[in-house]
């Protein structure tokens, strides 16, 4: 096999993985894994405003707020405003949002985090590198992107998690 095709292979591979855990996700939680991160965030934060949030797991506070808006409406956050400076206004999860973040499946970023950084530095330097390079390649250098393994937008509502719009 050519170089080239042991490429284009190994890429769709990455492509397929995160395309199939994002279906598991979707399966057993009914959630993305941007959902789950964001809950996760507000979980080890105590109480975050959505701007905190945005910048712990490094997404505009637009799509921070549309999550929010999603799980919201699922009965898995709440918004409450703050106490101490009324201007603020902290994001808190439901009892429900602990149950399933207890049995959620990790996200593929964090299985994969946990075993890139047990790499040596100069192997995490060089797949940096070759990724980089491959982003380039396919002229993706300037998309923005997001720090998730995750298809589609990230506060997609293509899940058919939300209840239906009456009306």
């Amino acid at each position: 096999m050519s170089n080239i095709a042991d490429v284009l292979i190994a890429l769709r591979r990455v492509i397929r993985a995160t395309d199939l855990h994002s279906k598991h996700l979707a399966k057993t939680t009914g959630l993305t894994a941007p959902q789950i991160m964001l809950m996760q965030a507000i979980r080890n934060k105590g109480e975050a405003t959505i701007g905190e949030l945005a910048h712990d797991i490094s997404l505009s506070q637009a799509t921070v707020t549309t999550i929010m808006d999603r799980l919201e409406k699922r009965g898995l956050v709440y918004r409450q405003r703050s106490q101490a400076d009324k201007r603020k206004v902290h994001a808190h999860l439901t009892e429900t949002a602990h149950e399933v973040l207890k049995t959620a499946p990790l996200p593929l970023q964090d299985q994969f985090t946990q075993k890139f950084e047990r790499l040596q530095d100069w192997e995490q330097s060089m797949i940096i590198a070759a990724l980089q390079r491959v982003a380039e390649m396919m002229d993706a250098q300037e998309l923005d992107a997001a720090p998730f393994l995750e298809v589609g937008k990230l506060d997609r509502a293509d899940l058919n998690i939300d209840p239906p719009s009456e009306g």
